[in-house]
């Protein structure tokens, strides 16, 4: 983990770039990843756990329509959160899923997370959205693993994207 932290430190400082979080069942654990980073405050624009509903309405611009329809825990969720969060900063990250032991259904069960990945490219932007379900038991397992693998996919991403 610590090596997927300097690289995207690394990232962002030579390309000038700044990210900002909105986190739900990851609780900001990703914001606080990020801040553990000496230097944090070169990269790291604004953060936001967005564990309601209405929180991600109102700081990430996600529609009423598309929770009502999707459910909050959805890739359409996701991808509407990294779209958000792209009005704060350059580079966006956002999960939202079921941490366990209880939520979900058939379709998403414990263990499942949504991560939405988005960059701003002038006036254009990229989002990406990843599904992912981790073998772990426990909430905080769970979390941790969400956290490490919504930061390595976003290297991953960025990396891709310039």
């Amino acid at each position: 983990m610590e090596k997927v932290l300097k690289n995207l430190k690394d990232f962002f400082i030579k390309n000038n770039l700044k990210i900002s979080t909105g986190e739900s069942c990851t609780g900001g654990l990703i914001s606080s990843y990020l801040t553990d980073i000496d230097g944090a405050s070169d990269f790291v624009e604004q953060n936001f756990v967005t564990y309601a509903p209405e929180a991600k309405e109102k700081f990430l611009d996600v529609k009423k329509s598309a929770i009502e329809k999707y459910s909050v825990v959805s890739p359409q969720v996701a991808h509407q959160m990294a779209k958000g969060l792209l009005k704060y900063a350059d580079i966006s990250i956002a999960t939202t899923g079921y941490a366990a032991p209880t939520g979900g259904d058939k379709k998403n069960p414990p263990g499942t997370v949504y991560i939405g990945l988005g960059i701003k490219k002038g006036k254009k932007s990229n989002i990406k959205t990843i599904e992912y379900h981790s073998a772990l038991k426990t909430r905080m397992q769970i979390k941790k693993d969400f956290a490490k693998k919504a930061l390595e996919e976003l290297l991953s991403f960025l990396q891709k994207e310039i």
